[in-house]
């Protein structure tokens, strides 16, 4: 009897060929997946984030306090998007987070200077996400030193070489002490609602076309919307449960402050677990089998889970990886969990991120609908 045969060999390779010629999405998945990590990975990830919106207060007003300014600005880690007087209008700025720094010099700065008097320049920082300014931390106090040689001259060279001319003093916001589980547990969140929620919609659906017994709601009176609806229920309630979990263990095993209000944001997660839920519904009526289901999955999970800020600095990245980043609902919500979590935002802090998750629910639930109603009829 022969034991290898290269004529079968061949023929279940050809018939293997065949198969991935048929199914041109997986085959477009087999592709598109490494492109998409080595582009994502190589272009997009930034672990050293500069250029940092920073807002300054400059009450100073002095030539001194402008070099200082000026040196924060040419950093490179730091870009001044806001200056003012007003120093509750720029903390507002850094509890929104709309700014990453807070640089306050003080009024009479520069007359403690030359006195001797030690004053000391104030930076604030929002540190929820302790990766994304430490490294510009570290660099602010050679930075702000050396900034003013041009101005301890004659007479008052002699503080600009004292080691303690002024002081620079760091307040990290939020989570003073770096801790990172402050970050990524309640990230952990938005993530493992993405996954589960996505997949299992999608799965749910398709194996019920794979089964053939979606054929059955043709026979009955059920609208396109309210079977989509009613599959949909159900999975909300396992993302509540999930979420119920994750805070508990939050709270109890990682010690996370929660300092705003948790009914605002279990009110919020439910916009943010319905438009993972759409996301589900609309990949089931593109699978056409639980295999392509997954796949899709994965792929709208991969560039959720980079370009979101949960594991890389959001303002580290390159602006067309932020545009990206800008239009998926992980993005959102992790700014929304965080802010209620850390900072105790309440809901006219979070609106700016929970209009994008509204207005992604009802055009991706709208071609959803679209979808599914072709597919029962």
């Amino acid at each position: 009897m022969n034991f290898w045969s290269w004529g079968r060999f061949f023929a279940v390779v050809r018939k293997e060929l065949i198969q991935l010629k048929r199914d041109r999405l997986t085959f477009a998945m087999m592709v598109g997946v490494p492109i998409m990590q080595l582009t994502l990975f190589g272009f997009a990830i930034n672990n050293d984030p500069k250029h940092l919106p920073t807002a300054v207060v400059d009450a100073d007003r002095t030539e001194m306090s402008r070099s200082l300014v000026a040196a924060v600005q040419n950093s490179g880690y730091f870009h001044v998007t806001w200056t003012g007087e007003s120093l509750a209008q720029a903390d507002r700025r850094v509890e929104r987070g709309e700014v990453q720094f807070l640089v306050h010099v003080p009024a009479g700065f520069t007359r403690a200077l030359v006195r001797g008097e030690h004053p000391a320049l104030l930076i604030e920082a929002d540190a929820s996400d302790p990766a994304a300014g430490s490294n510009a931390l570290a660099a602010v106090d050679a930075l702000v030193r050396s900034a003013l040689r041009d101005d301890l001259t004659g007479p008052l060279a002699s503080l600009a070489t004292a080691p303690t001319s002024f002081e620079t003093r760091v307040h990290r916001r939020y989570n003073p002490e770096g801790i990172s589980a402050y970050n990524i547990v309640p990230g952990l969140m938005g993530v493992i609602l993405t996954m589960t929620m996505i997949m299992m919609t999608a799965l749910a659906v398709t194996r019920e076309t794979e089964r053939g017994t979606m054929e059955n709601l043709l026979a009955t009176p059920a609208r396109p919307l309210e079977v989509m609806l009613g599959k949909i229920l159900p999975y909300v309630a396992i993302g509540n449960v999930q979420v119920g979990v994750i805070l508990l263990a939050a709270a109890l095993l990682f010690g996370v402050p929660m300092v705003g209000s948790l009914l605002l944001l279990l009110l919020l997660t439910q916009a943010f677990i319905l438009a993972n839920l759409a996301v589900g519904i609309t990949i089931s009526t593109t699978a056409r089998n639980q295999m392509q289901a997954m796949q899709m999955t994965l792929f709208f999970f991969l560039p959720s889970i980079l370009l979101s800020g949960f594991m890389f600095p959001f303002r580290g990245m390159p602006t067309w990886a932020q545009w990206i980043g800008e239009a998926l609902p992980l993005t959102h919500f992790l700014r929304v969990v965080r802010g209620i979590l850390l900072k105790g935002n309440g809901l006219a802090d979070v609106w700016p991120h929970l209009w994008p998750l509204l207005l992604f629910i009802t055009v991706v639930l709208g071609l959803g609908l679209s979808r599914f109603r072709r597919t029962l009829d």
